[in-house]
C-alpha cells in the first residue's frame, strides 16, 4: 500500500479516536454533574420544604396565641401613659385564678410600648388592643419562635405557649406535598419517600437528616428522604442525550470503518486489474503472435495449397479465439449492466448433457452423470445457465491434474430448490481462496507461470448468471481430494 494511504490512515484513526474520546470524556464530565447537581438540588429542596413546614406550625402557634390575647378571660390588656414621655404603654397581665394564686410564680404581667403607636390612651380600645396584640404576635412572638425560645411575658401565656410547642409535631402530609412542589421546582420528578422505616435498599439515595423541630436547637426531631438513585435518575433524564451520542459515535465508527474498507477495496481492485491486464497480455500475445507468424509466412514464402491450408485454419482459429475472448468480456459487462430475461423452461438434465456435448472434453476426463427419469424444470435463461454450468464443468477439467480425472454430475429436488452439484476429483482449493474465486478478475495465483489460460472472468460471470436467477452457488471439499461446485436454484417451475 503507497505511503500517502498509510498516512491518511493514520491521520485519520487519530481523528476518529479523538473524537469518540471527547465525546465519551464529554458524557462522563455532563454524568458527574448531573448527578451532583441531584444530590445537592433534592438535599436543598428538603431543606426549603422543612422551613416552609416549620412556618406553617409556627403560623399555627401565632393563630392561637392572637386568639389567648383577645380572650379577655385569659389574659387582659391594659394601656396608660404613667411614664417620664407621656407614650403610651401597653400591659398584659394573667386573668386566670390559677395563675393568680400562685404566688410562688413572679411574672404576673408584662408591659411595653410601641414605637409606631403615637396615640395617647389613658384606657385600651379596640382599635388599639388589635394593633397591639397582632404587632406583639407577628413581631415580638415570631422573633422568639425563630429563635426556637419561649419567652415568658406572663406566666399563664408563657405555659401556654411552651404546651403548644410540646404538642407541635412535624406534619408529614404538609412536608410531602412542600418536598414535592420544591422538587418539581428544580425539574425533578423522583418518587422518594419520608422517614422510610423499612431496611434500605441498594440503589437509592438517602437525603442529609434535617432537624424539624420548633425549638432547634434545643430540641432535635430528624426527618430524611429517600430517592432513587442518582445513576437511575440520570439514565432516566439523559437517555436521549445518551442515545444521540452514542449514535453519533456509532456513525462516526462506521463511516471510518467504511472508508478504511473502501481504500482496501480499491487497492484490491488495483491488485485484480493488474493482475487482469497481465494475464490478458498473455492470452492476447499468444493468438496475435500466431497470426503475425502465420501472415509472415504466407508473404515471404509460396506454400503449396496444404500448406496454405494449414496457415489459413491457424489464422482462423487464432481469430476465433481472440473473437471467443472479446465476445466474453463484451458479455460480462453487458451481463452486469442490463442482465437478462428469464422466462424460459428448462429442463436441467438436457441442459447438462448439452453443455458436456458442446465442451468436447478430452477423452480421458471421465463425466459421471445419469439422468433421472424425475424431471427437473426450472424457469430462467438457457444460454447464460448453460453457459454458467458449462464454464464450471470446464474448469473442473481444465485445473484438475489428477492422472485419471474424474467429473461427478448430480441433479437433486426438493420442495423449494433444485441443487446441482458439479465434483471432481482434482487439487481442490484453499479456504482462503473459496469465497474470492467468485470476484471479477480474480485467479489464484501462480507466480508468473500461465500454464492454464485463462483471466478470472468464468467465475465471476457464473455467480453473476446465479444471481440473477436468485439462486445461490458454493464451493466445498470432497474428500479426499477434489472441489464439489454447489448451485441452489429456485423451484419455481408451474
Amino acid at each position: 500500500m503507497q505511503k500517502k494511504i498509510v498516512y491518511v490512515l493514520v491521520l485519520m484513526t487519530c481523528c476518529v479516536l479523538g473524537i469518540t474520546g471527547l465525546q465519551l470524556y464529554w458524557n462522563y464530565r455532563n454524568y458527574q454533574t448531573t448527578v451532583r447537581n441531584y444530590k445537592t438540588e433534592v438535599n436543598n429542596a428538603l431543606d426549603q420544604a422543612v422551613n416552609k413546614e416549620r412556618l406553617l406550625r409556627q403560623g399555627e402557634i401565632v393563630s392561637k396565641v392572637k386568639h389567648w390575647l383577645a380572650d379577655t378571660s385569659f389574659i387582659n390588656i391594659e394601656c396608660n401613659i404613667n411614664n417620664r414621655d407621656s407614650n403610651t404603654v401597653f400591659t398584659i397581665q394573667d386573668v386566670h385564678p390559677r395563675f393568680l394564686e400562685d404566688t410562688a410564680r413572679k411574672v404576673k404581667f408584662f408591659q411595653v410600648g410601641l414605637s409606631k403607636f403615637k396615640q395617647k390612651l389613658r384606657k385600651i380600645t379596640p382599635a388599639a388592643k388589635t394593633i397591639f396584640i397582632d404587632h406583639f404576635a407577628e413581631n415580638m412572638l415570631k422573633r422568639d419562635l425563630e429563635d426556637g425560645s419561649i419567652y415568658y411575658y406572663t406566666q399563664g401565656l408563657g405555659d401556654s405557649i411552651s404546651k403548644a410547642f410540646e404538642e407541635s409535631r412535624l406534619n408529614i402530609h404538609n412536608l410531602t406535598i412542600l418536598y414535592k412542589k420544591e422538587l418539581q421546582e428544580r425539574t425533578i420528578y423522583s418518587e422518594f419517600q419520608l422517614n422510610p422505616t423499612n431496611v434500605p435498599l441498594t440503589g437509592y439515595f438517602q437525603t442529609t437528616k434535617i432537624n424539624t423541630s420548633l425549638r432547634r436547637p434545643f430540641e432535635i426531631q430528624l426527618v430524611w428522604a429517600r430517592l432513587e438513585n442518582p445513576n437511575n435518575y440520570y439514565l432516566k433524564e439523559m437517555k436521549w442525550l445518551i442515545i444521540t451520542s452514542l449514535l453519533l459515535i456509532g456513525i462516526t465508527l462506521f463511516c471510518f470503518y467504511y472508508t478504511i474498507k473502501t481504500l482496501f477495496n480499491q487497492n484490491k481492485l488495483v491488485a485484480l486489474k493488474d493482475q487482469f491486464i497481465s494475464n490478458m497480455t498473455h492470452e492476447l500475445h499468444t493468438p496475435l503472435a500466431s497470426i503475425q507468424i502465420t501472415t509472415e509466412a504466407l508473404q515471404k514464402f509460396t506454400p503449396d495449397a496444404a500448406t496454405q491450408a494449414n496457415y489459413l485454419d491457424i489464422i482462423l482459429y487464432q481469430t476465433k479465439k481472440l473473437t471467443e475472448l472479446t465476445k466474453e468480456i463484451l458479455t460480462n459487462a453487458k451481463l452486469e449492466a442490463l442482465g437478462f430475461t428469464k422466462d424460459e423452461q428448462i429442463d436441467l438434465d438436457e441442459l447438462v448433457l448439452v453443455a458436456i456435448t458442446d465442451l468436447k472434453l478430452d477423452d480421458n476426463i471421465s463425466i459421471k452423470y445419469m439422468p433421472s427419469n424425475e424431471k427437473h424444470i426450472i424457469i430462467g435463461n438457457k444460454m447464460h445457465l448453460s453457459h454458467a454450468i458449462g464454464n464450471i464443468i470446464e474448469n473442473a477439467a481444465k485445473y484438475n491434474t489428477n492422472p485419471q480425472p474424474v467429473i461427478e454430475i448430480n441433479i437433486n429436488k426438493n420442495r423449494k430448490e433444485m441443487e446441482i452439484s458439479i465434483a471432481d476429483n482434482g487439487p481442490g482449493i484453499a479456504d482462503e481462496f473459496k469465497q474470492k474465486i467468485f470476484d471479477q478478475f480474480y485467479r489464484i495465483s501462480t507466480g508468473n507461470v500461465h500454464d492454464i489460460k485463462g483471466y478470472g472472468l468464468g467465475l465471476s460471470y457464473v455467480k453473476k448468471v446465479i444471481d440473477q436467477h436468485h439462486g445461490s452457488i458454493s464451493v466445498i471439499d470432497k474428500y479426499p481430494t477434489g472441489s464439489v461446485f454447489l448451485i441452489n436454484l429456485p423451484n419455481d417451475a408451474k
